[in-house]
């Protein structure tokens, strides 16, 4: 809950802005739909999927969003590019919010052709560019005119703040994947901190401040998934372990500046929207009184919730 001494960017992605100072705006809460294991997936080759609990589960999502005041986006998950097709077309005859394209890179490729010439360009976050990014995927993301795409700040060599930034500014003979993304014409960079087992949520959340005070860039992290499968494993404690350890793992990001959460499964959206909005609105609050920051946007979760400003 600190302020930058670097400006911080915001970005306007389809309606929904990201970054800023610090309460200038919610954090945006992102759900995956169409994993590997998903019980919506009825067959993941065929793109046969459970359409009316999909559609319900994607609407449930955004009307917790209306009431927390934090936006939302959809991150689209598949390893077929047939089937990605139709999950694509189901999701954006749903919303027309943002969505991200999860898939191995050949089929990412692949598919921006499609998205293009379906007119969903503009609301595609491409997902991502990362240290084995390869000419040819540069290639089509300028090709196919992408706009936006998350950043991975993982260095395999580094996994601390200062490799991170390395991995992004570039190193000695090695371009920057920063670089890289805006010779692609990537006008929307979204950074972001890798999650690889428990105790890397630490690193990852210090590192999103540490890149947003480097760069200015909005940045964030998903690291609800690797608390929940720890927590399923190791059952130490009764009751709603799980969703305590989800939720504190995303207020943790929240707190060193998250702009965004990648937070799972849509059914976990039940607790974590109100879990991120009223940490959200504690961190308004503070910004406000310790920094004079005026909270400017109406529909952030500190006026949602009739949270106390005085």
């Amino acid at each position: 809950m600190m302020n930058f001494k670097k400006e911080q960017k915001i970005l306007n992605i389809c309606g929904i802005k990201l970054g800023g100072k610090i309460s200038e705006n919610p954090t945006v809460l992102i759900g995956s739909i169409f994993c590997k294991g998903d019980k919506l997936v009825l067959n993941e080759k065929l793109g046969v999927i459970n359409k009316k609990e999909a559609e319900r589960l994607i609407y449930y999502q955004k009307e917790i969003s209306d009431k927390s005041g934090n936006p939302c986006m959809l991150d689209i998950n598949g390893t077929n590019e047939l089937a990605l097709q139709k999950y694509i077309d189901f999701v954006s005859g749903l919303t027309k919010d943002p969505f991200l394209l999860n898939a191995p890179t050949n089929i990412r490729i692949n598919l921006l052709k499609y998205i293009e010439e379906i007119g969903l360009i503009e609301r595609l976050i491409y997902n991502s560019i990362n240290y084995a990014v390869i000419d040819n995927e540069i290639l089509a993301i300028k090709k196919y005119h992408v706009k936006s795409a998350l950043i991975q700040s993982l260095n395999p060599r580094n996994p601390k703040i200062n490799g991170m930034i390395d991995i992004l500014l570039g190193k000695d003979e090695n371009i920057g994947l920063i670089e890289k993304a805006q010779t692609a014409g990537i006008k929307n960079i979204l950074l972001f901190t890798n999650v690889l087992e428990l105790p890397t949520i630490g690193i990852a959340s210090r590192g999103i401040y540490g890149l947003k005070q480097e760069f200015g860039f909005p940045a964030g992290t998903a690291p609800t998934g690797i608390i929940g499968r720890w927590c399923i494993k190791n059952r130490i404690f009764n009751g709603d372990f799980k969703k305590a350890c989800e939720t504190t793992g995303s207020a943790l990001a929240q707190a060193m500046g998250a702009d965004y959460i990648i937070y799972g499964a849509l059914k976990k959206a039940e607790y974590i929207f109100p879990a991120v909005a009223i940490v959200d609105a504690m961190i308004a609050l503070n910004s406000r009184i310790t920094f004079r920051n005026k909270i400017i946007n109406n529909k952030h979760p500190i006026n949602k919730l009739s949270f106390p400003l005085d």
